[in-house]
């Protein structure tokens, strides 16, 4: 069973950069969706980013559109969030996630454990 693990979370100021890794212990391509997820306290979870493999087709949640930018390495076996110009509501756990549909998580089949992004003013 491949397995999914975040990293890279912070804690930063508001307009601050991070760069998420979901390292997977398995190979990727055979995974044709990869996308990134959040949630806060409180909060329902939301998709943040998708990638498709063969073009690297994006999609991205209009909240970070512009901010953020998801990449998949598949020779490495990682998935990657590069985001710029953070808010306060940026912050959350934030989750990669295989075979979703595009930003749509229910029929995801692995998850990761999440790795925390904070955000102040």
């Amino acid at each position: 069973q491949v397995q999914l693990m975040e990293s890279g979370g912070n804690s930063v100021q508001s307009g601050g950069s991070l760069r998420l890794t979901c390292a997977a212990s398995g190979a990727t391509d055979n995974h044709y969706c990869m996308a990134w997820f959040r949630q806060a306290p409180g909060k329902e979870r939301e998709g943040v980013a998708a990638i498709f493999q063969w073009g690297g087709t994006t999609l991205y949640a209009d909240s970070v559109k512009g901010r953020v930018t998801i990449s998949r390495d598949d020779a490495k076996n990682t998935l990657y969030l590069e985001m710029n110009g953070l808010k306060c509501e940026d912050s959350a756990m934030y989750f990669c996630a295989a075979d979703t549909a595009g930003l749509t998580a229910t029929v995801a089949t692995l998850w990761g454990q999440g790795t925390q992004v904070t955000v102040s003013a």
